[in-house]
């Protein structure tokens, strides 16, 4: 599948306007864990995909050493770059914005504050989803879609529940992106949805 991009209309309650950003079809989303090494992986994106770099078990340190060499790749690729859950990180590497875990939703308003030009969620859940739309975010992540190897004990939500939630996001506004045991069959199932696209951590090759 081919990236496809999209331009985002200028929330009214930002200050001022922003430089509209290019939304990715598809998120790399980066692990400790499962994706010690990023690099490689980020290579393998095509211009206009989307990097989410995580890593927050790294110290600190070593999380903003990692971070700029992910955001100088991500400029020569031509790739949207979100930091997840740390602001001031997103602005010390000249990230495209800043992911917020879904406890820290209520923080996008800051994000908007700081310049952070593109400000996306994890949502697990229909609160979730309405705080989100309050909040002035961009985007979610929805998940976990499928069982997935990153939350093994997390009940998937489904087909179903995912259209449900998908729905409710954009009479929101918001853009949707499908996350967890996104594979090229999962994402087959997905096909007659409204996302804008999905993240993964271990199965790009279909990208």
């Amino acid at each position: 599948m081919k990236s496809r991009v999209r331009t985002l209309p200028t929330a009214k309650h930002w200050r001022k306007p922003l430089p509209p950003i290019a939304m990715p079809t598809c998120w790399l989303v980066t692990d400790a864990h499962r994706l010690a090494d990023p690099l490689p992986a980020i290579r393998q994106l095509q211009r206009g995909d989307g990097v989410l770099f995580r890593h927050y078990e790294l110290p600190p340190a070593k999380r903003l050493a990692l971070a700029r060499q992910v955001a100088g790749l991500c400029r020569r690729l031509g790739l949207v770059l979100l930091v997840a859950g740390d602001g001031r990180l997103a602005r010390a590497v000249a990230a495209d914005g800043v992911h917020l875990p879904q406890a820290l939703i209520h923080q996008a308003a800051t994000a908007r504050r700081a310049g952070l030009g593109l400000v996306t969620a994890a949502a697990h859940d229909a609160g979730a989803i309405a705080g989100a739309a309050r909040c002035g975010v961009d985007a979610v992540l929805v998940s976990p879609v499928f069982a997935t190897a990153s939350h093994p004990g997390a009940a998937p939500l489904g087909v179903l529940r995912l259209a449900a939630l998908t729905t409710q996001a954009r009479r929101r506004g918001l853009s949707v992106y499908a996350l967890g045991g996104i594979t090229p069959a999962s994402f087959a199932r997905l096909r007659g949805l409204a996302l804008a696209g999905y993240a993964a951590i271990g199965s790009l090759s279909f990208v």
